[in-house]
């Protein structure tokens, strides 16, 4: 059984720092590229980055680059989120999901949340002060 589960949110100053993780278990996260996705209240859920292993192995959503960071340990099967300079906007649910069928993040495809197979449970970010 695919499971992934978010931990690391919490509440944040505005300019603060937060690492979200995303562990896997049941599957090995290496053969999959890995989306974390957020939805603020309100408003529908959105691509934040994507990560996969090999050429176009990462990508961030406008809104976010230069501020977040993707990464991934494949011995601990687990992808991180480094999130810096946080705004208030930046106040989510983030998810990451797993999607076995993306051999790239290059582009908008990544952004398709119906490629994705397994998601977590979700992670409450709050920025504010």
């Amino acid at each position: 059984q695919l499971q992934l589960v978010e931990s690391g949110g919490g509440l944040v100053q505005p300019g603060g720092s937060l690492r979200l993780s995303c562990v896997a278990s049941g599957f090995t996260l290496d053969d999959y590229a890995v989306g974390w996705f957020r939805q603020a209240p309100g408003k529908e859920r959105e691509g934040v980055s994507c990560i996969i292993t090999g050429p176009g192995s990462a990508n961030y959503a406008d809104s976010v680059k230069g501020r977040f960071a993707i990464s991934r340990d494949t011995a601990k099967n687990t992808v991180y989120l480094q999130m810096s300079s946080l705004k208030p906007e930046d106040t989510a649910v983030y998810y990451c999901a797993a999607n076995r069928g993306l051999n790239h993040c290059s582009g908008d495809v990544w952004r398709d949340q119906i490629r994705y197979a397994a998601w977590g449970q979700g992670a409450q970010v709050t920025v504010s002060s």
